[in-house]
């Protein structure tokens, strides 16, 4: 089968592995694969393509570790088009692909193609023309990608297929099903494996984990808990499997669980802290959620993102709005090392809109928002507008929602909503003419 080669401007060799004299084969090997070791170590993304051009000029891509080198630096420097022209063209030009080029070459399809792509069959095929489509690395690297193409019938196919599979064909299978929601079949095919007498690993254990969590089921949690102890060579959890615990116990609603896993951590990264301070927020231990990231930062351990998020909803919806405003401005005054981003405004907002400060949230949105905001904003904030019969504020977050999502007809329910109550019943009937001469219908009413 004829690999198409995808669209892209990396350039790309058009003589692969010609056979050369031998007085110069062994000073052209020493070349190419000092080229390589640069590739490996290199962390700049501009680096690939200057060596790739050294490669090309010197005619150094001479063996399938020098072109997996070169694939493997982009791949891993976020730039997965380039890597699979390279994985594709060595495979097309007549090069020898050994056992790690097609496990780069699907890897970077999943993150470059479109779902539905037709490249991944390519690929698989010319894996199973050279007889690696078998070999344990580009298995699993099947099963992965047709997983993440959402082809979860034939990620278990190939599984299926293969009476002698390892350890990383199943940790495939069962973390594609884990990502696509399958959590039933997860639990299903991790008793077939431990039926088999084979010993999960940490990555099987973190994909059952989240199966778990979706499941939201504390008898299993706890069976999986006592498996992983029992697996654990060393009688201790590393860091990863300990958050997916936490994590897991947490969304199970048992708190005092994911808190004694978290207490007994030897070591504890920002995920760990995040995992426990979500956990709070979310089931209605606000200030334990609070107390928790004082904690954290006694540590020395530096938030993130997604911790301050955690931290910001956790303000909101335990009504702890001087705490949430105070934790905003050290993030804009740099005390806090997070750059606030929309969530976070709009996660204030709703602190603010939920307790009735409305022109607080709407100046926060005019003047202190370094970015505009979105149609999730506008949405709280006319929503609060509504409950706290704020007219003002709500026409100015309705005119916005309206001018971006014009479809919409909730902002003119719910404007309407909020002239009613204020008694404008003049305003009530100009909002369902302006409906009907934008032609936007309310969606009708149902009950379950």
């Amino acid at each position: 089968m004829d690999l198409v080669m995808p669209d892209v401007h990396a350039p790309v060799s058009s003589r692969p592995c010609d056979p050369l004299p031998p007085p110069y084969l062994a000073a052209l090997v020493r070349e190419a694969n000092l080229a390589a070791a640069q590739l490996e170590s290199c962390a700049d993304a501009r680096h690939p393509p200057r060596l790739h051009a050294r490669l090309l000029r010197g005619g150094l891509l001479l063996l399938p570790f020098h072109w997996n080198a070169l694939a493997r630096a982009y791949l891993r420097l976020g730039s997965p088009r380039a890597a699979l022209r390279v994985a594709v063209c060595m495979i097309a030009h007549g090069g020898d692909p050994d056992r790690y080029t097609f496990p780069l070459a699907l890897k970077a399809a999943s993150q470059a193609e479109p779902p539905g792509s037709s490249l991944l069959l390519q690929l698989h095929a010319a894996a199973a023309k050279r007889g690696l489509a078998r070999h344990a690395f580009t298995e699993s690297a099947l099963i992965s990608g047709y997983a993440k193409a959402g082809d979860l019938g034939a990620a278990r196919r190939v599984f299926d297929e293969n009476p002698h599979r390892g350890l990383g064909s199943w940790n495939a299978v069962i973390g594609g099903f884990s990502q696509a929601g399958e959590s039933k079949e997860v639990l299903a095919l991790f008793h077939e494996l431990r039926r088999g007498g084979m010993v999960p690993d940490d990555l099987t254990m973190v994909s059952v984990a989240s199966a778990c969590c979706a499941l939201g089921d504390i008898g299993l949690s706890e069976q999986l808990h006592k498996c992983m102890l029992q697996c654990g060579r060393s009688g201790r959890l590393d860091v990863t499997l300990s958050n997916a615990l936490v994590d897991m116990y947490a969304k199970c609603g048992r708190t005092d669980l994911a808190r004694e896993v978290f207490e007994r951590m030897p070591v504890r990264d920002v995920s760990s802290w995040t995992t426990m301070i979500t956990g709070l927020a979310t089931h209605g231990e606000e200030e334990e959620a609070l107390h928790m990231f004082d904690d954290m930062r006694r540590e020395g351990v530096p938030p993130n993102r997604v911790t301050m998020l955690a931290v910001l909803s956790a303000c909101t919806h335990g009504g702890l709005v001087d705490e949430g405003l105070g934790l905003l401005k050290q993030m804009e005054d740099g005390e806090i090392k997070v750059v606030p981003m929309v969530e976070h405004y709009g996660c204030v907002v709703d602190m603010l809109g939920r307790v009735g400060r409305l022109d607080e949230a709407r100046a926060l949105v005019e003047q202190r928002m370094p970015m505009e905001a979105n149609v999730v904003i506008w949405g709280t904030l006319l929503g609060a507008c509504e409950k706290h019969g704020n007219v003002c504020t709500g026409e100015w977050a309705a005119e916005r929602l309206a001018e971006a999502e014009p479809w919409n007809d909730g902002v003119y329910v719910v404007l309407s909503n909020i002239y009613a109550a204020a008694g404008m019943w003049g305003e009530v009937e100009r909002v369902r003419k302006i409906m009907l001469e934008r032609k936007v219908m309310k969606s009708p009413g149902c009950s379950l």
